[in-house]
């Protein structure tokens, strides 16, 4: 067989050029271009690491101005239930003063309206006796033809409103 006649012959120069092909690009590849590759990979691993803490700081912070504001929230909502309580509690006192002001005005116009109507009718009732003492003189004048004095005819009505 030839070829492997050849092998000897051959042997060595695809041995050379195996190692300065081999050394190659370990040196270019290996020692060149993945130590680049490698340092931005772990500066890229380092930035994110920072962005995280920057990011898990910045949420603290957040969350302590949350609550900050949440406190700040509950004692101005607090303040402002107060003010409207005050508020309700002088609206009540005030219309209660006015409601009271407005029951002695009616109360007065009340009582003076009463006067009025017991005024009104204790006048009406002397008309009534009045017009009634005439009326029945007028009667008895027409049905009997007697004359009644006015005394008379007053004091018999008065005495059948009083009965």
């Amino acid at each position: 067989m030839p070829q492997i006649a050849q092998l000897a012959e051959t042997w060595s120069s695809q041995i050379f050029w195996m190692l300065v092909f081999f050394g190659f690009i370990f040196f270019v590849i290996g020692r060149g271009m993945v130590p680049k590759v490698m340092a931005t990979v772990e500066a890229r691993d380092q930035q994110i690491a920072k962005d995280l803490a920057a990011a898990e700081a910045a949420r603290a912070a957040a969350n302590a101005e949350e609550e900050a504001w949440r406190v700040e929230s509950n004692r101005q909502r607090a303040e402002a239930q107060a003010v409207v309580a005050k508020a309700k509690a002088e609206a009540a006192k005030a219309s209660e003063t006015r409601l009271a002001k407005a029951n002695a005005k009616i109360e007065a116009k009340l009582a003076e309206a009463e006067a009025k109507i017991a005024e009104a009718r204790s006048g009406a009732l002397k008309e009534i006796e009045k017009v009634a003492a005439e009326a029945a003189g007028d009667i008895v004048t027409r049905v009997a033809g007697l004359s009644v004095d006015a005394k008379a005819a007053n004091a018999a009505v008065k005495e059948a409103l009083n009965a």
